[in-house]
């Protein structure tokens, strides 16, 4: 049986997390985060030791190794300004890391993770669900099939309402998110990397705290894209129907529909790490290096614009 620890614990994405422990057969031996609302382990771990101080969850998991019970795996589900911290840890622990997306906020923090993999011989393993999902594996597939000068026109859109709250936490901090294309975009480039090929283009066209667009052009595909936390920019037919999130991925005249099966892939994901098949550090640089350029990227106004730009600038 596998030993994993779990730095995050109280966020939003760490019962994904703990599920996917659960089903691989794994052990939660220590959980960590600073707020202390983690009632859900008791549905899923409830002997795991919890801290709510760093320095503890680390003196613990040193104890454990003394002691020949070394654990095997640190889930890194916290603020995605720290991952790239609470990874080094892991690796100088004798810890395989698994962390959540943004792997990173620079690309330069990869070629320094790379450095410590290979002095420590650890490795971290990233969340890159939609790189599993049945769906987008057939249309890469379908796409790789295709002549080399094939380009489609693709259309994504991306609207998950927020509250006031979203600002106010780290999440609305730009230094401590990336953003909104890091913090909410950063698994649709990805996916968008693995199904078209490489990146060639990037430009943007809106860059707010609340909502971001551009136009990106890879081997063979040309992308307009839109992501928005803002509940009016959801159309108005599917408000009306009491709707506050809307998702839309059209690739020509089709249309992309990949909404099921998403609660299962973290347990994929671990699946696929167990079998030593994990995502590492390089499957991630395209992303990272993708959120990096629009965070700091010239407002251009003309071009490809995604068409709720346009409405907006209306």
């Amino acid at each position: 049986m596998k030993r994993f620890a779990l730095i995050g614990a109280a966020g939003y994405i760490a019962p994904r997390h703990m599920k996917a422990i659960k089903e691989v057969g794994g052990e939660l031996t220590a959980a960590m985060d600073i707020n202390d609302s983690v009632g859900i382990l008791d549905s899923n771990f409830p002997d795991a030791q919890f801290f709510t101080e760093f320095e503890q969850f680390e003196a613990f998991v040193d104890d454990e190794r003394r002691a020949g019970r070394g654990l095997d795996f640190a889930s890194i589900a916290s603020p995605n300004y720290l991952h790239d911290a609470h990874m080094r840890y892991a690796l100088r622990s004798n810890l395989d890391a698994i962390c959540e997306k943004p792997l990173v906020l620079h690309p330069e923090q990869i070629d320094t993770l790379k450095d410590i993999e290979a002095e420590s011989g650890q490795r971290i393993n990233t969340i890159l669900q939609l790189r599993l999902h049945p769906a987008i594996i057939e249309l890469r597939d379908r796409m790789a099939a295709m002549p080399d000068d094939t380009k489609v026109d693709v259309d994504l859109t991306y609207i998950t309402s927020r509250g006031n709250w979203y600002l106010k936490s780290w999440k609305g901090a730009t230094e401590k998110s990336g953003g909104i294309a890091t913090n909410i975009g950063v698994h649709f480039y990805d996916m968008l990397h693995f199904v078209y090929g490489k990146l060639q283009q990037s430009v943007v066209h809106l860059n707010t705290p609340t909502k971001a667009a551009g136009y990106l052009e890879y081997e063979k595909a040309r992308v307009r894209w839109f992501l928005s936390l803002d509940v009016n920019d959801v159309p108005e037919e599917e408000r009306a129907k009491g709707l506050r999130t809307y998702r839309a991925i059209t690739a020509g005249d089709e249309n992309i529909e990949f909404s099921g099966g998403f609660t299962d892939l973290h347990t994929r994901s671990y699946e696929e790490i167990l079998a030593g098949r994990g995502f590492g550090l390089e499957e991630n640089r395209v992303a990272i290096e993708t959120v990096s350029n629009i965070r700091t990227a010239p407002i251009v106004t003309s071009g490809e614009m995604h068409p709720f730009v346009k409405r907006i600038s209306a």
